[in-house]
């Protein structure tokens, strides 16, 4: 065949994802192509553009926006049976294992008075 054919493992170089595709793609997302595209056409004094990567659910803490319960990972009330909001990254409180999002605990940046 022309273009090759069949599956073949990947390491994304914008990223680190190991990925399957075709031998000609070397990226796992349109996302990672343009920061490669960004990170080419960078002046090398400037600081490179570093993408967060979306956190594992079971890190992330979930209000129900009818009771307000918390949930760890659980993306939806079992009592109300609606979905919750996403309150952020955060984890069990170590003294009383109740879910916590980082923004509870953060201190808020305000903007200086000039």
């Amino acid at each position: 065949m022309r273009n090759g054919s069949g599956a073949l493992e990947h390491s994304c170089p914008a990223c680190g994802l190991t990925f399957l595709g075709d031998s000609r793609r070397i990226w796992c997302s349109d996302a990672c192509l343009q920061r490669g595209f960004r990170l080419r056409r960078s002046h090398p004094d400037e600081a490179p553009i570093v993408f967060p990567r979306r956190l594992p659910r079971d890190q992330v803490v979930y209000q129900c926006p009818q009771c307000e319960a918390r949930y760890l990972g659980e993306q939806r009330c079992d009592d109300c049976q609606v979905f919750c909001r996403r309150l952020g990254p955060g984890g069990l409180c170590p003294h009383c294992d109740e879910p916590v999002a980082v923004v509870d605990v953060a201190p808020t940046h305000t903007k200086p008075v000039a």
